[in-house]
């Protein structure tokens, strides 16, 4: 604490923690059924309003607890691999990660005199979102404004920032009408299930995922919907993210009997697959007339694909991961049909990546496994993050899920 009082006062801990509490409000409030447009809005104009004119160490200190409250569960999955040990240090390096990114483009922008600085640590924070530590691209400011009156395009969000920063500089608050003109109707999103399509959300833990002599028992239950799906006549069932926790193109018996039930229903459902030199995450697409595999394109940082340089990521795949080797990503984003429909194929992370909907893609199917890091706020997160992408490219939005449940955006 003596540490930490010689490096910061009291008003810069408390005015740091007090942006990032405002800027995280628009998730908690949406994680608890709390969700309401003008407060939403009030919070995410109040926190810009307080960070543009702060010093260097406040903008260290709200975007170290920016990390924290917006990613504090990426370190939860470290709890399955037995190392509740480096779960606080994970976290620590995540705020130290934010709390820099932050502080730098604030102490750049101080080396500038006003307007200047104003505008530069404007133009940083509409920058952040294309900064993407290790290929985490979860963090955009202008999510904040997801359910509130303001739209979150980026020349809306770049308006409020102007307003924002004229206000400061010419010393007059009527400048913030300005934020006027970035007023958008919260949006609405249809999220009825459509009656012709089965989407099913699980709840089994990783554990039990991974336990084979549970194998036969969760197998038995994908034929059990199955079934259920085609007495409710479904034209189309969507299971989670590796659902089938094997090589699933190495058992032909299985391979065969999902193709035998997509003679009266097309399927769609998450598995791995070996290519006879390296492992992929993949979806399996079961139609009458073939079998279709999609695998992933973006790899978890960390979690699939370790992006250190090779003599440490063998190194921390030995230490951490038991030695076991890296996912290998798909060369490129795939398009499949379904009774004529096209669907963009994306699982779990990549989902919520830009790269996924190059060409605007009219529909897409997610499977996402949430079980690593759940309970905690990730799926709502997420969730917003697929909205986000929904009001951006117009894209309708079929999520199968494990450990939380699943939903449409259209």
């Amino acid at each position: 604490m003596y540490k930490i009082r010689y490096y910061f006062t009291t008003f810069e801990l408390t005015r740091g923690l007090t942006v990032a509490l405002l800027a995280s409000a628009f998730i908690y409030l949406q994680y608890y059924g709390l969700t309401y447009p003008l407060l939403n809005t009030l919070c995410g104009i109040l926190a810009f309003y307080l960070l543009l004119n702060a010093s260097a160490k406040i903008w260290f200190v709200s975007g170290a607890f920016i990390g924290l409250f917006w990613f504090y569960w990426i370190a939860l999955s470290l709890i399955h691999y037995k190392m509740l040990w480096a779960v606080p240090l994970e976290i620590l390096l995540l705020m130290l990660m934010y709390g820099t990114l932050f502080g730098t483009i604030a102490k750049i922008s101080h080396k500038l005199p006003p307007p200047y600085s104003l505008i530069l640590k404007a133009l940083g924070l509409l920058s952040l979102s294309y900064i993407h530590p290790f290929g985490f691209d979860w963090f955009k400011p202008e999510l904040v404004f997801i359910d509130s009156y303001i739209g979150i395009t980026k020349w809306q969000f770049a308006l409020v920032l102007l307003a924002i920063v004229l206000r400061f500089w010419q010393k007059n608050i009527t400048y913030l009408l300005l934020i006027l003109f970035a007023y958008q109707s919260p949006q609405t999103n249809n999220t009825t299930i459509p009656p012709n399509i089965a989407l099913i959300s699980t709840y089994t833990s990783v554990q039990d995922k991974w336990d084979t002599q549970l194998h036969t028992a969760q197998f038995e239950a994908i034929f059990t919907d199955i079934d259920h799906a085609i007495d409710s006549n479904k034209s189309l069932i969507i299971f989670p993210e590796s659902i089938i926790p094997l090589f699933l193109n190495r058992y032909p018996a299985l391979l065969d009997r999902l193709q035998a039930k997509a003679q009266d229903i097309s399927i769609v459902i998450g598995a791995l697959y070996w290519d006879g030199d390296s492992p992929k995450n993949s979806s399996y697409i079961f139609t009458k007339n073939q079998i279709q595999i999609a695998s992933k394109v973006i790899l978890v940082p960390f979690g699939e694909s370790n992006p250190l340089p090779d003599f440490l990521s063998d190194w921390v795949n030995k230490v951490f991961y038991d030695g076991s080797i890296d996912y290998q990503a798909s060369t490129q984003v795939i398009d499949y049909q379904i009774d004529g429909i096209t669907y963009r194929n994306a699982i779990c992370f990549e989902a919520t990546s830009e790269k996924l909907y190059e060409g605007n893609p009219q529909n897409m199917i997610v499977i996402s496994n949430n079980g690593w890091f759940t309970p905690s706020i990730e799926p709502t997160l997420q969730k917003l993050l697929l909205r986000y992408y929904h009001q951006k490219y117009g894209t309708n939005i079929y999520h199968a899920i494990n450990m939380s449940q699943s939903y449409v955006i259209l």
